[in-house]
């Protein structure tokens, strides 16, 4: 890539694959004064996309109990950027509890965790008045926070169409339509020319019930099927789960009685909530679950393996995509060329 790429708008951008990653892309390459074209197989409603079944947990530090620390600091960096850019994104920190016979998993989450502070009953109940009386103590991850896919993602393609760029949905386009750089955000579409990827898929629930009042995400630990309840506007909440390896598509029964009996266990409330919606999503994943920029002659960026950390991390991703081709800079825990 030739370093005459720093003058501003001096080549067109294309970015194929207007999810969470090429979002962020088009943003930050917009801004930087690039004549940016965002392309969009799907409809404006992004239906087709992962990151419409996506948690839209903001957590690097719970992240970290099994992530490399690569994960925690481009989370760490990508808050920044989610503050810059949307400063109304919810940060409310993390919580998360365990019952009684899950200490141990909720010792080790400790262990392998930082940026957290300790809650007995009363302090716990004092943050989440919801959960007052359902568990004993909790760990608070203060600094994180979450978005709704659903929302930020329309909010995140305003914010490029008023720095100039260009959006064209039901565009399904591929590299050899597109002049100038390219940068492929497809996801698993893109298993065309990045054969190594896989689908791990991510099962959600959505429900309803103005029962239960959470202002962050709670973790729940448990040995066998670990839940986090996102909440949402309007009396919703989200749940899911770990990831699976498998690609099918659609939730289980198994795997929804697991998650609706784990947010029983949280509170008894949700037990009356409504069922809106079933769904998943298949994240594409390296088999070393890392994300990757790669880097294919002078016109061509691959930016994908994002994995299930595809919104706490995807703005870093950009403004390292966008530092190399302005700057030169290359961080080497992430890019490779070819």
């Amino acid at each position: 890539m030739q370093q005459t790429k720093s003058i501003r708008g001096e080549s067109p951008v294309s970015i194929i694959g207007a999810g969470i990653a090429g979002a962020w892309h088009a943003l930050l390459f917009a801004q930087a004064g690039h004549a940016v074209t965002l392309h969009e197989r799907s409809s404006a409603e992004m239906m087709r996309s992962t990151s419409h079944w996506a948690g839209g947990m903001l957590a690097p530090y719970c992240e970290s109990e099994v992530s490399e620390p690569v994960i925690s600091r481009l989370g760490l960096a990508s808050l920044e950027l989610w503050r810059r850019e949307l400063p109304e994104t919810p940060f409310n920190g993390s919580l998360v509890v365990a019952h009684a016979r899950d200490r141990a998993d909720y010792e080790r989450f400790a262990r392998r965790t930082s940026g957290h502070q300790r809650l007995d009953a009363a302090q716990l109940a004092e943050l989440e008045p919801s959960l007052e009386g359902h568990f004993r103590e909790g760990l608070f991850y203060p600094t994180e926070g979450h978005v709704e896919p659903r929302r930020v993602l329309p909010k995140l393609h305003q914010r490029i169409i008023a720095a100039g760029g260009t959006i064209q949905f039901d565009s399904d386009v591929s590299r050899d339509d597109l002049d100038g750089l390219v940068i492929d955000c497809r996801g698993l579409e893109a298993r065309d020319v990045e054969p190594e990827l896989r689908g791990v898929k991510g099962e959600m629930i959505l429900i309803e019930t103005d029962e239960v009042s959470l202002a962050r995400p709670v973790r729940l630990m448990h040995p066998r099927w670990p839940l986090y309840v996102i909440p949402r506007e309007n009396n919703l909440f989200m749940l899911g789960a770990t990831s699976l390896e498998a690609e099918d598509t659609g939730v289980s029964l198994r795997s929804a009685l697991e998650l609706l009996g784990a947010a029983y266990s949280v509170h008894p409330a949700f037990g009356e909530a409504r069922i809106l919606e079933f769904g998943s999503g298949l994240r594409p994943a390296y088999p070393d679950n890392l994300p990757r920029i790669t880097v294919k002659g002078d016109n061509e960026i691959r930016v994908n393996g994002l994995y299930r950390h595809g919104f706490l991390i995807a703005p870093a991703l950009a403004q390292a995509t966008l530092n190399y081709i302005t700057q030169g800079a290359i961080d080497n825990e992430v890019m490779r060329c070819a």
